[in-house]
């Protein structure tokens, strides 16, 4: 009797695994932190095995608990980081660590593609936009200057929801919310570029076999359910792009919401029945994890800025922080202590770079007008008034484009912080709701499209019924917003005066 869905979110910076009912609630959850690797200043790598190791762990966490039959999972499904990418070799072994979504190494080489193409068939073909070093095609590129042993051993080229179906299926499968970013995937007709394929000296044999988002694409194998304590046959369902199933996961499935995820990384995205191409070149349009739709979608640096906060301020042992108090709530303690504009203190929090529409991959973190006079309290303030001020600015050009935002559905770690709530409320001056389970929301996506490709649910219209119930309701305070409107307009100026200096 099929009783569950099994699902994961890989991210940047944690695996999240979740069991759901067919009711939509959920059964038992784990989490499991891991680091990426700096091999040097604008780099950001992973050895796959972390990545396995982590979700192996995680799933004996979750069947082992009493009362839980791996037989009784209907189906698994995935959520995870886009860009992510695994060079293979002919045994399916990894040819060196993944390089990540947020390694910016390949600044040089996203140019040069674009010089070649020219920037209005990259964003007639692919929705990108810019010059951007997070396109596996650019990477690509670098690797086959700068590690060329790498790139001739290469069979096979996967992102990690490709690695994780290879994994569990034998069957190597990406889908269109990961592949759209690639730089080498038209998102029109979701399909391989094959003009882009050959100037990046790739064959189409390498790539993964396309899939819908959800799609089911194969069951565990023997020496898969051995290896992860899963049941032999249960279906594997591809998932999508972590975004993309986070924002379903809120009940963002059909054009009119705006889904804010604010984790490592702050991410945005908006539904649109139609490829729409940014006249300005600031913002990248995708396929979406709702399988036919698009979004247009924007991503910076997020929550990592507290992360670096809690690491430098309070170290491993977490001095400082009260006993029994997580320090992300002991953080949200000090903000709120804080006055709104932290006293004068800004920080542009791009300590891995800038996305769309300011899209600039070598921007650093900055703390401008730090006095004697701030503490603690201030620079966590400032650093979640910094990000907000971007999502002030990726709210703006998304709603350039004509698309509407009548309220922002807050998921990731930040949704668990009232007072940033509120900053987001007061900042963009839109409603900000939370949902429950919010900070489950990637793999509640991924279960809800796993849950209807395996015929679970109708549709994912039912889905939400089931798993999506709002929360919060955060409303505007227009004393704030004044205050907030001057800061964004000093944001934007100091961002046009940094920018250039990182380049």
């Amino acid at each position: 009797m099929i009783k569950y869905i099994l699902t994961a979110d890989i991210g940047t910076t944690a695996l999240k695994a979740a069991l759901y009912g067919l009711d939509g609630k959920l059964a038992a959850s784990c989490t499991r932190e891991y680091l990426f690797e700096t091999p040097a200043p604008g780099q950001a790598e992973m050895a796959a095995e972390v990545y396995t190791e982590t979700f192996a762990a995680a799933v004996q966490d979750i069947v082992t608990r009493p009362g839980i039959v791996p037989k009784e999972i209907g189906v698994i499904g995935f959520s995870t980081q886009g860009e992510t990418m695994l060079l293979l070799d002919e045994e399916n072994r990894p040819l060196r660590r993944a390089v990540l979504w947020c390694d910016s190494r390949a600044s040089a080489e996203a140019g040069e593609i674009v010089r070649h193409f020219g920037p209005e068939e990259i964003r007639k073909r692919t929705g990108q936009v810019g010059e951007d070093a997070i396109w596996p095609g650019a990477k690509l590129l670098w690797i086959r200057k700068n590690e060329p042993e790498v790139f001739g051993n290469t069979r096979r080229i996967v992102q990690l929801e490709g690695w994780f179906s290879l994994l569990l299926t034998g069957r190597a499968c990406g889908e269109d919310s990961i592949l759209g970013s690639s730089v080498y995937y038209d998102i029109r007709k979701r399909e391989y570029w094959p003009e882009m394929l050959d100037y990046l000296g790739i064959t189409e044999d390498q790539l993964p076999e396309i899939a819908l988002p959800g799609e089911i694409v194969g069951r565990v194998t023997e020496s898969a359910a051995a290896r992860f304590g899963l049941a032999a046959g249960t279906r594997v369902s591809i998932g999508g792009i972590d975004l993309g199933c986070g924002a379903i996961g809120v009940g963002n499935i059909r054009p009119g919401n705006f889904s804010d995820v604010t984790g490592s990384s702050l991410c945005t995205m908006a539904l649109t029945e139609d490829v729409v191409l940014d006249p300005k070149g600031q913002m990248p349009c995708y396929c979406s994890a709702v399988p036919g739709l698009y979004m247009i979608h924007a991503y910076a640096s997020g929550g990592i800025s507290l992360r670096w906060f809690r690491d430098v301020f309070f170290g491993e042992t977490l001095a400082g922080v009260p006993a029994g108090i997580n320090p992300y709530d002991y953080m949200d303690l000090l903000a709120a202590d804080c006055p709104p504009g932290a006293e004068g203190l800004i920080a542009l929090p791009h300590l891995i770079g800038s996305g769309p529409p300011d899209l600039c991959p070598e921007m650093k973190g900055t703390l401008i007008g730090l006095s004697t006079a701030h503490g603690q309290k201030h620079i966590v303030r400032a650093f979640m008034e910094g990000v907000t001020m971007n999502l002030c600015r990726i709210l703006e050009a998304t709603q350039e484009l004509g698309l509407a935002a009548d309220r922002i559905v807050c998921l990731g770690g930040g949704a668990k912080s009232p007072v940033w709530c509120q900053i987001k409320a007061d900042a963009t001056g839109k409603p900000v709701v939370t949902t429950d389970g919010y900070e489950n929301a990637g793999c509640m996506g991924a279960a809800m499209l796993a849950g209807t490709a395996a015929g679970l649910f109708p549709d994912l219209e039912e889905a939400a019924k089931r798993f999506v119930r709002e929360d919060r309701l955060y409303l505007p305070d227009e004393k704030n917003a004044a205050l907030y409107r001057t800061m964004y307009l000093r944001y934007q100026a100091l961002m046009q005066v940094l920018m250039p200096m990182f380049q």
